[in-house]
């Protein structure tokens, strides 16, 4: 029979599949002997038969009751006694953090019978007692029972006025209850439930169905967290950080999570639970500040993150909760971190010896990479500073000013870039931090919703900025001076400084761009980047080209560390002003005005040609022959139409008029491009490999590989490789001649088009299109969205690369190839590959490179390296 709930003496941190990454947490620090309250996981098994079933497995209720006596008696109190009671809390606890998505109820036990236990238990403290009754009622109904949170939020608002809610007194506070329940029983029709364990059982029920609210799902698309693992529930006793001045909540880092520097950061509150720190709706102190308040808790802090730190190999955080003077440990977790601080930091463990310089490979993403690539502010030009707050994710964002997520969606699916202003978020917000170019809050610290989170996605967020005044019902903020920033004006927040500009603030490149630009590394920064890339060179297999067409890109890529071009688009030097010239050769009605199309375009080919090899300087250049959907080429029809049908047509555009309705097709992207349009316009490809022959031949040391785009048959294919071998051979150059595996019918008889090609690159654009039978111009917009929250798609299949079909095609394409011709080389030059988890698909498959943008060239080798490293620690397992 499966065992469904583990006490934290049972479990440990290596069984998050099973206990969630909160549940094998605090089992983990159970077992180090630290100080957790005593507790019980439900593991995620319960909820994906809940889930599945729509009701909880059979024996998990059994189970919960043993174990729940099992905590009444470590504890010596009952849920639900009157005259001692026993508290618990339920949390959500999935395998990957989801910070804020979930459900969390604290304070479960409270009636109004226990109510009076507990403020005996604090020594007559009545005021706490009814704080804690009213959160209960406050969260239960709102995540449990569906309340709209913001009628309990009013009513407390309207009861403190400019008071902080630590000022309300008892008799307040009771009021406050009644007034809760009053909600509850308006908007449910049923008074709130008094049982205990009727609301311990309606809460993890609220945490299982939590699972699939909007927000963990729109969170999980963005984490790309699978939609099938489900959370875990805890149930804690209860500790307390209300009762007085001498108990409190807070959260720390065991190093900065946004420099990655060592030292204490975190913030801390008196006389608070938990949920106010993260909620940010009181401001907190700096974490130093604890050491004057209590120095017996901060001392015992201190040595716990350094065991914790040491213990997990890795930046660590914590939440704890201090009651009357004793310190309790409530999570802890691998912290995130700002890209920064993830460079900084695995090279800071490698140096104490925590871990190898391999595994700092590892836990660096290429999405971190790219982040570090991203502009920053120029210190350059005027600024007008408005205020400053807490550095919370950096970056430099520049927008319009929105005050709801809604706003931020809309003028965002309209192109514009937007800055997400709030007094504090909160998980309802996710939507609009998404579409934001960076969060601003007025409240709030490094540990608050909208800093956790925005540093979770690498979002530029400016947090507790304190002196702005924000005003959601006028749609505008105030900031010192008595300056008014409405919504849609500009403002620009550098996440780097907490710094807050109007107006739009100049940018420029990183410092990261800067040295892969051949900068030498000037801070701690690029110094680990600079250790990480070096190592990642030395471990990765994959090759790494880039995507370039002209000499400027060329040589970028090289800086940037391309072993080669693995796609030169010969079609994109002829847009702008030269595709005149390819609409004369397209269009040609003679023999003798194509001949002259060909000769005009010739030398312009060869003079592109030697400028890509020089820059490359040896390095292989993959060069596809021109590819032009004939649409993008001609003139367009209606317009030409409607010009004739005016009578203000010349005699030659009446002319073209009738050359354009033959060329006519009403799908360009499956009609006379590639292959086909080189095979049907003589001397058409023998130019361009003339072109290429006669420019290697003038660069010293120039590698030309050449291919053939769009072949679907292998006939195709050795029609115009006999003719290419022909120039090549007068020229007396050598070149690989090879092709674009794009379609599916080319992936299927790979091996028959291996007979005739030295190379295969695979088009994973056109392949994607072809196997799913998406026009990406129209569907992207059309219908992906849709398709996305059905969860038809996880991603995109044109943002990362579709294992399991096009993946397929691939597979069968590269294994088949090299039956037939084992030195076939093989690569990728679709925008997948710069995608990392494409990068990696490509390493499994056995290809030899990837090809993408540039920019993108830095993230390809770190991902292809980190493939490398977790096959090899895969294998030896």
């Amino acid at each position: 029979m499966a065992k469904y709930v583990y006490d934290f003496t049972e479990g440990n941190k290596d069984l998050k599949d099973l206990l969630g990454g909160k549940g094998a947490n605090l089992a983990e620090m159970t077992n180090l002997g630290l100080p957790v309250p005593p507790g019980f996981t439900i593991t995620s098994q319960a909820c994906r038969h809940y889930l599945a079933e729509g009701a909880v497995p059979d024996g998990l209720e059994a189970e919960v009751a043993e174990h729940l006596a099992a905590l009444e008696s470590a504890m010596g109190k009952k849920l639900g006694q009157a005259d001692d009671p026993l508290l618990v809390s339920v949390r959500s606890g999935a395998k990957f953090s989801m910070p804020g998505m979930m459900e969390t109820v604290l304070n479960i036990g409270l009636n109004d019978e226990s109510v009076h236990g507990l403020a005996k238990q604090a020594g007559g403290n009545e005021r706490f007692a009814w704080d804690s009754y009213r959160r209960l009622i406050q969260m239960f109904g709102k995540t449990v029972l569906g309340i709209d949170g913001d009628l309990f939020e009013h009513a407390l608002e309207s009861l403190k006025g400019s008071r902080q809610d630590t000022d309300l007194s008892a008799e307040e506070l009771q009021a406050l209850v009644e007034t809760f329940k009053g909600i509850v029983r308006s908007e449910t029709g049923k008074d709130f439930p008094s049982d205990p364990r009727d609301q311990m059982r309606l809460a993890v029920m609220a945490v299982f169905d939590s699972w699939n609210a909007p927000r963990a799902i729109l969170y999980r698309r963005q984490e790309r967290i699978p939609a099938d693992l489900g959370t875990a529930v805890n149930i804690v006793a209860m500790v307390f950080g209300n009762l007085g001045e001498d108990s409190g909540t807070g959260v720390a880092f065991t190093r900065d999570p946004g420099s990655g520097r060592q030292g204490l950061y975190g913030d801390y509150l008196q006389n608070a639970q938990g949920e106010d720190v993260v909620a940010g709706i009181r401001n907190t102190i700096p974490l130093q500040e604890l050491e004057r308040i209590d120095k017996r808790s901060y001392d015992e802090l201190l040595q716990i993150m350094e065991k914790l730190e040491n213990h997990y190999r890795d930046l660590c955080d914590i939440e704890f909760t201090i009651e009357r003077g004793k310190l309790w440990m409530l999570q802890t977790r691998v912290g995130k971190r700002t890209a920064a601080a993830a460079f900084c930091i695995a090279t800071q463990l490698v140096d104490q010896g925590l871990i190898s310089i391999d595994e700092a490979v590892t836990r660096i993403t290429g999405d971190q990479l790219a982040q570090l690539m991203f502009p920053r502010f120029s210190s350059e030009g005027e600024r007008r500073l408005l205020t400053k707050g807490m550095n919370a994710s950096p970056g430099a964002a520049v927008g319009k000013v929105v005050f709801t997520s809604e706003r931020a969606v809309e003028l965002a699916g309209q192109g514009e870039d937007v800055i997400l202003v709030r007094r504090e978020t909160n998980p309802d917000d996710l939507s609009g931090m998404i579409a934001a170019r960076g969060v601003l809050t007025s409240r709030g610290g490094k540990t608050s919703h909208a800093a956790v989170v925005a540093r979770g996605m690498g979002k530029t967020c400016v947090c507790g900025a304190e002196e702005l005044e924000v005003s959601t019902s006028s749609r505008s903020f105030t900031a010192p001076g008595g300056v008014t920033v409405n919504e849609g004006d500009v403002i620009s927040i550098d996440g780097s400084t907490g710094e807050v500009f109007l107006g739009e603030v100049p940018v420029m490149d990183s410092a990261v761009v800067e040295y892969f630009e051949g900068a030498a590394p000037q801070d701690d920064l690029v110094r680990a980047v600079d250790r990480i890339m070096k190592r990642a060179d030395e471990v990765r297999t994959l090759g790494v080209r880039a995507n370039a067409d002209n000499a400027e890109d060329s040589a970028r890529a090289r800086r940037f560390g391309a072993a080669g071009i693995g796609l030169c688009r010969t079609e994109h030097m002829f847009l702008g002003d030269r595709r005149q010239l390819v609409e004369d050769l397209v269009l040609a009605s003679s023999e003798e005005e194509r001949q002259s199309a060909l000769d005009a375009l010739e030398p312009l080919q060869r003079s592109d040609f030697i400028e890509i090899f020089q820059a490359m300087d040896g390095l292989p250049v993959t060069i596809r022959l021109i590819d032009p959907p004939l649409h993008e080429f001609l003139p367009d029809l209606v317009e030409l139409s409607v010009k004739v049908a005016k009578g203000d047509a010349s005699d030659k555009e009446r002319a073209l008029l009738v050359a354009v309705k033959r060329l006519h097709e009403q799908n360009p992207m499956l009609g006379l491009r590639g292959v086909r349009l080189g095979l049907v316009i003589p001397g058409l490809f023998a130019m361009q490999v003339r072109a290429i022959a006669e420019a290697a031949r003038e660069v010293r040391g120039a590698r030309p590989e050449i291919m053939i785009p769009l072949v679907a048959a292998v006939q195709e294919l050795e029609a115009v490789r006999e003719e290419a071998a022909g120039i090549l051979a007068e020229v007396g150059v050598d070149a690989l001649v090879g092709t674009m595996i794009e379609t599916p019918r080319a992936a299927l008889t790979a091996g028959q088009i291996a007979e005739a090609a030295q190379f295969f690159s695979f088009g994973t654009n056109d392949l994607t299109q072809m196997a799913w039978g998406f026009s990406r111009d129209d569907v992207e917009a059309a219908f992906f969205s849709r398709y996305l929250e059905l969860g038809i798609f996880g991603v995109s299949p044109f943002e990362t690369l579709d294992r399991d079909g096009v993946g397929r095609l691939v597979r069968i394409a590269a294994e088949e190839g090299r039956k037939a011709r084992p030195d076939l080389k093989l690569g990728i030059c679709g925008e997948h590959g710069g995608d990392p988890d494409s990068v990696h698909f490509c390493h499994e498959a056995g290809l030899d490179y990837v090809s993408c943008s540039p920019f993108r060239v830095p993230v390809a080798r770190l991902e292809a390296a980190r493939a490398a490293l977790q096959e090899s620690a895969s294998d030896t397992r």
